[in-house]
């Protein structure tokens, strides 16, 4: 097979098989942002990483979107608190978000891994309950979501 040739599969193949809103940045439509808008307060309940990373990055999406965002929280329970101490890779990836949005972090949740709010990742604030505090943020009159 000539190097052409090969060379003409392997771009048919990518055309194919790739598509173009892999690479580009999520676009909300325009109803979709004017529903959003009708809220500021937003608030993600999550419990594993993946989730976590997703809120984070909902947030983004959101604002590159133009959803007026006056307070975004995530909170946290379950076995991913373990991972949001101090020097974890979710440190780092935490640190862009730092002053932009608020993560609470489930006391019970804390108390059954053993985690103590100094090993904490700086800026997380501990709560009593997820649960509850989900609620809270529901009668506040946060858009709500929880995985």
């Amino acid at each position: 097979m000539t190097r052409s040739l090969q060379t003409l599969i392997i771009f048919i193949a990518l055309v194919i098989f790739y598509r173009v809103d892999v690479f580009a940045q999520a676009q909300l439509n325009a109803e979709t942002v004017n529903d959003l808008k009708s809220t500021k307060q937003f608030a993600i309940g999550v419990s594993d990483e993946r989730h976590f990373k997703g809120a984070l990055n909902m947030y983004d999406l959101l604002m590159e979107n133009g959803v007026e965002i006056v307070d975004y929280e995530v909170v946290v329970k379950g076995k991913v608190v373990a991972e949001l101490v101090k020097g974890s890779k979710l440190e780092t990836f935490f640190q862009k978000y730092k002053s932009k949005v608020r993560v609470s972090i489930c006391s019970v949740a804390m108390e059954k891994l053993n985690v103590s709010t100094k090993q904490l990742i700086d800026g997380l604030v501990p709560v009593p309950t997820w649960s509850v505090r989900i609620l809270q943020l529901q009668a506040k009159g946060y858009n709500t979501l929880t995985y």
